[in-house]
C-alpha cells in the first residue's frame, strides 16, 4: 500500500452506519491536522451509501465534503485512498464481527483501531442520565419514557437526547429539536425515527437529535436541567453521564458479553436494568445475572418487567392476523420475533407467516435476515419501503394486523385492513426499583430536596 510522505496527515477511513460514525469524526478528526479522513464506509442502513458527508458539517479543511462508500468496497478504499488507519465506529454486531473487518483492513495495509468512551464523550453543562443497552431491542425506549415521565413527575425540565439516525438531509438535520407531531412531519423522519420520537412527544417531552452533537447539547441544555441520553443499538453515551443505565435482555442470554460495544457498555454501567423478566426463562435471567455479577460486580442490579397490551384483544382472537414489529429489534438486534408476535399469541389469534406475500423490498429483508420469524419488520428507511410495507399487507391473506412499532402505522401507509396496536412500557418488578435508585442520585445531584 501506498502511505503518505513524511509529515503528511494519516490518512484514515471510518467504517460507520450514519451515526457513531459522524459523531466520531465530529469530536476527534474535523479539526485535527495531522489527520485526513479519507472516506466514510457504510452498513446495517440501506441507501447511505453513494452520498457525501457535506462541507459545513465536515469544516473548512474538508471542502468537498467526504464521500460516503459502501462497506464491500473496504480494500478497494484503503488502496485506493493510500489509507493508514481504519476506525470502526458502528454498534450491535458479534465481536467477531469486528475482527472479521480489522482482518480485512490489515490484510489491505491499514491499522485498526476503535475510538473510546473517554476519547468521544461530550461534557454537558447540566446532569445527564444515560440509558444504554447490551443489544438493540432492550427496552430502552420504553425505559427512557418511564424515567421521563417520572423525572417531569419530579418538576424537573427534561431534554431527551436521542443516538442519531440522520438517514436523509445531514446538513438539515445537523441539529433537530422534535416538540410535537409537526415537528416529525416536518423533517420526513423515517418509521425508524418516528419509533423512537413520537411516543415521546406524545408524552409532552422534547426530543433532540441530529449530526453535530457539541450543538445539540448546547441547544437541549438551554431549557433543560437535565438530560437524559436515549441511546441507539448497544452503543455507549456520547454525552459524559453522572448515572449510567444499562439494559440486559434475558430473552438473549449470553449476548450482554458477545456483542460491541455491548459488553463495553455493560462494563461501564452503574446501575443494571434486568429487562423483560415476566417474559425469560428463570434459567436465562439467571445466565444473565451471573455474566453481570461476572463482569461488573459492583453494578447495581433491578429487575423489572416490560407488560404487552393490544388496544383491541377481542379483534384478533380467532383470527389469522399479521404481525408487524418494530424493525431494528428483529432485523439487526437478531430477534426472531418481538412484542407484537407474542401480543397476537396471548390473545388467542393465528399468527400467518408475511413470506409468501412479500414485495421484493421486503423479500430482500427477508433474504438478508434468515433468523426472522413470521413476522414482518417495519422496514421504512424511504418513501419505497413504506410503500412495500404496504404492498405485503394488502395481499397477505389474513383478517387483520397487529402493529407493534411505536410509530404509528396507519399514519404513513394506507391499507384496507384493520390495524390492531400492540404497545409495551417498562414497569417495576421490585421495591425501591429502577425509581427508587434515580430519586437517590437525584437527591445527591441537589436536583431533588431530600423529603
Amino acid at each position: 500500500m501506498a502511505t503518505a510522505g513524511a509529515g503528511s496527515p494519516r490518512r484514515i477511513l471510518i467504517l460507520g452506519a450514519a451515526g457513531r460514525d459522524f459523531h466520531n469524526f465530529n469530536v476527534a478528526y474535523r479539526d485535527d491536522p495531522a489527520v485526513e479522513v479519507v472516506a466514510f464506509t457504510a452498513a446495517q442502513i440501506p441507501g447511505i451509501g453513494g452520498r457525501r458527508y457535506p462541507p459545513s458539517l465536515a469544516g473548512p479543511r474538508y471542502p468537498g465534503g467526504i464521500p460516503i462508500v459502501d462497506e464491500p468496497e473496504l480494500e478497494a478504499t484503503i488502496r485506493g485512498g493510500a489509507v493508514e488507519e481504519v476506525v470502526f465506529a458502528y454498534s450491535d454486531v458479534p465481536h467477531a464481527h469486528v475482527m472479521h473487518l480489522a482482518s480485512r483492513a490489515l490484510a489491505a495495509g491499514a491499522d485498526f483501531l476503535l475510538l473510546g468512551p473517554v476519547r468521544t464523550m461530550l461534557a454537558a453543562p447540566v446532569p445527564v442520565i444515560a440509558i444504554s443497552a447490551v443489544r438493540t431491542g432492550c427496552g430502552k425506549s420504553q425505559t427512557s419514557r418511564y424515567l421521563s415521565r417520572l423525572l417531569k413527575a419530579r418538576g424537573l425540565r427534561v431534554a431527551v437526547l436521542r443516538h442519531p439516525m440522520p438517514y436523509g438531509d445531514l446538513e438539515a438535520e445537523a441539529v433537530q429539536r422534535f416538540a410535537s407531531r409537526a415537528d416529525i412531519d416536518a423533517a420526513l423522519c423515517t418509521v425508524e425515527e418516528r419509533e423512537e420520537y413520537e411516543p415521546h412527544v406524545a408524552q409532552g417531552h422534547v426530543v433532540y437529535a441530529g449530526v453535530d452533537y457539541a450543538r445539540i447539547v448546547e441547544a437541549a441544555a438551554r431549557e433543560a436541567d437535565l438530560i437524559l441520553w436515549e441511546g441507539g443499538n448497544n452503543d455507549f453515551p456520547f454525552l459524559r453521564p453522572d448515572l449510567h443505565i444499562v439494559l440486559a435482555d434475558p430473552l438473549r442470554p449470553g449476548h450482554e458479553v458477545s456483542h460491541h460495544p455491548g459488553e463495553a457498555v455493560l462494563r461501564m454501567a452503574d446501575i443494571v436494568v434486568l429487562a423483560k423478566t415476566d417474559s425469560a426463562a428463570a434459567a436465562d435471567v439467571q445466565q444473565v445475572i451471573d455474566n453481570v455479577r461476572r463482569v461488573n460486580p459492583a453494578a447495581d442490579l433491578v429487575r423489572a418487567v416490560s407488560p404487552i397490551s393490544l388496544d383491541d384483544a377481542e379483534a384478533v382472537r380467532g383470527k389469522r392476523v399479521l404481525v408487524v414489529e418494530d424493525g431494528p429489534t428483529v432485523t439487526h438486534g437478531g430477534m426472531r420475533y418481538g412484542a407484537g408476535y407474542l401480543a397476537a399469541s396471548r390473545a388467542g389469534a393465528e399468527v400467518v407467516d408475511p413470506r409468501p406475500w412479500a414485495a421484493p423490498a421486503i423479500a430482500e429483508v427477508y433474504a438478508r435476515y434468515p433468523h426472522l420469524g413470521p413476522v414482518l419488520p417495519a422496514a421504512g428507511y424511504c418513501e419505497a419501503h413504506l410503500a412495500a410495507l404496504a404492498e405485503t399487507i394488502e395481499r397477505a391473506e389474513v383478517d387483520a394486523v397487529v402493529t407493534a412499532t411505536p410509530a404509528d402505522l396507519g399514519a404513513l401507509i394506507r391499507v384496507t385492513k384493520p390495524l390492531v396496536r400492540a404497545r409495551y412500557e417498562y414497569a417495576e418488578a421490585e421495591s425501591p426499583g429502577l425509581a427508587g435508585r434515580v430519586e437517590a442520585f437525584l437527591r445527591r445531584s441537589g436536583l431533588l430536596k431530600a423529603e
